[in-house]
């Protein structure tokens, strides 16, 4: 029996799943927290993310009784954008700016500036946010330029860790395309961009190789290697982004819809064409298996129940039950739940907002306008997602931790008029970077493994009512007055 493992490399922690390399079956698992952080500044130092991924991967292997030599392939998936900057001799220069940090707002505006939506659109298929690593580059070159002096390398998280894992810089296409320097439809890094937004420099040698779906990174021979205790014959998969990887896990297929409910919100569907949105909603990204993954990210998923919880001072069940016990009338709360900043639309100053309150406000329907406020933003990303005239046709699956709430479940059934179902799937991007090892290994296409490891449905949740169109033009009222507000704190310096 071949055994393949992968690793989810995410904000909050890292899990390493095995699986035997030709049924997918799961063996075992273990995960190891990272570092906590909290926006504007969400910073990690990479050597965390090589300690967790030790403890993981030894935990995962205990829990099945498999030595580190009967892993035949590992594939690395993690959190994107993040900022990794090496020297000659491979220090890490500074902590890693992740993707939720927002400190590079000024930025990605001078940015966008620049080149115009349309133009960022045209050039790399999305708009530059302060997600985006050439938004925290430009942050270091205004703030930190003494870091530039010293630079070798630009890495990505999965990058980091594939590079210790095999001593190569290298990256993948899906990765890549979230850089805003590089455009996957032209197969290409656009050094024109770093040279003019970040500033002069040799940027060609510090960039990585771009590696192809299935294409291995190279055998087990690095440090990282080493300390795990692989075989150097060990292949290594390119990685990838985590909700890129986290659809192979899930086995997504071309006009299905994925709502991934996590400390991010994100809404996204396979293309076999690249997507090119110039209202700047829509990120035209690349896919971890050849294709394109159009999607629409916000910045506040779970965080936001896990905000209402405390305030009612209930667990998650109780919030579940309490917003599905609320009365469903047209004039309930509406929450817009930009807690922390938001990504889509970019208000990177502005705060939640919560409407339509009544003297008899009720805990339920409290409760309701959190999994609301969330769900609303997304479903308006896959409004806009259908308005770039891509096919969503197909079916709707809900993951990450959120899809274990029956509340987000419902909720996000009766915005979207269509049933939702869940799978048999406990870690999509661990379980998506396995698919890659094993595709890597055999020697397969990515797309055929995903399909030969399809996943069971385990629920599917049907529509009530649907959300009053009363309901939808309050929020769009609230986001708009978000707007107004984010705009008023960005010229006031806040």
């Amino acid at each position: 029996m071949g055994v393949v493992a992968g690793v989810d490399t995410s904000t909050q922690s890292c899990t390493v799943s095995l699986h035997d390399a030709a049924t997918g079956a799961l063996l075992g698992t273990g995960r190891a927290p990272h570092p906590v952080t909290s926006p504007p500044v969400s910073e990690q130092h990479p050597d965390a993310w090589r300690a967790a991924l030790l403890e993981a991967f030894a935990a995962a292997c205990g829990s099945v009784g498999l030595a580190a030599t009967d892993v035949d392939a590992i594939s690395v998936g993690g959190q994107a954008h993040g900022l990794v900057m090496l020297d000659e001799a491979d220090r890490v220069l500074r902590p890693a700016k992740l993707w939720n940090d927002t400190t590079s707002a000024e930025q990605a505006a001078r940015l966008v500036e620049s080149l115009g939506v349309e133009g960022w659109v045209r050039a790399v298929g999305s708009v530059p946010t302060a997600a985006f690593t050439i938004t925290k580059l430009a942050w270091v070159a205004d703030h930190e330029p003494q870091h530039l002096d010293h630079l070798a390398h630009v890495l990505l998280p999965h990058d980091y860790l594939t590079h210790l894992l095999t001593g190569r810089y290298v990256t993948d296409r899906s990765e890549a395309s979230g850089t805003g320097y590089y455009a996957a439809h032209e197969d290409r890094w656009l050094l024109e961009h770093l040279e003019t937004m970040v500033g002069p420099a040799d940027w060609g040698p510090r960039l990585p190789t771009v590696l192809g779906p299935s294409e291995p990174a190279g055998p087990a021979t690095g440090s990282l290697a080493r300390e795990l205790g692989l075989r150097p014959d060990c292949v290594v998969g390119p990685g990838g982004g985590d909700q890129h990887v986290g659809t192979l896990g899930i086995g997504l297929q071309p006009g299905d819809v994925l709502y991934s409910l996590g400390t991010s919100g994100v809404v996204m569907t396979p293309s076999s064409a690249p997507v090119f949105d110039l209202s700047g909603w829509v990120d035209g990204v690349a896919d971890a298996a050849g294709g394109w993954l159009p999607l629409v990210c916000t910045l506040n998923a779970t965080k936001v129940t896990d905000a209402f919880a405390r305030l009612l001072g209930v667990d998650h069940a109780e919030l579940s039950r309490l917003a599905l016990a609320a009365p469903v009338r047209a004039d309930r709360a509406v929450l817009v739940a930009y807690l922390d900043g938001e990504r889509t639309p970019e208000r990177p100053h502005a705060r939640g907002l919560l409407g339509g309150l009544r003297s008899d406000l009720t805990r339920e329907e409290f409760a309701l306008a959190a999994f609301e406020g969330v769900v609303l933003g997304l479903v308006r990303g896959q409004r806009a997602i259908d308005a770039a005239g891509v096919p969503t046709d197909g079916v709707t699956v809900v993951t990450g931790g959120g899809a274990r709430s029956a509340a987000y479940r419902q909720v996000l059934a009766d915005a979207t008029g269509r049933p939702v179902e869940t799978r048999a799937v406990d870690e999509a991007v661990a379980r998506g970077a396995a698919i890659q090892a094993s595709a890597v290994l055999g020697g397969a296409a990515v797309a055929d493994v995903r399909e030969e490891w399809l996943p069971g449905r385990t629920s599917v949740t049907e529509p009530r009512d649907g959300v009053p169109d009363e309901v939808l033009e309050r929020y769009l009222g609230l986001a708009s007055t978000s707007q107004r507000s984010d705009d008023t704190v960005s010229r006031h310096g806040g």
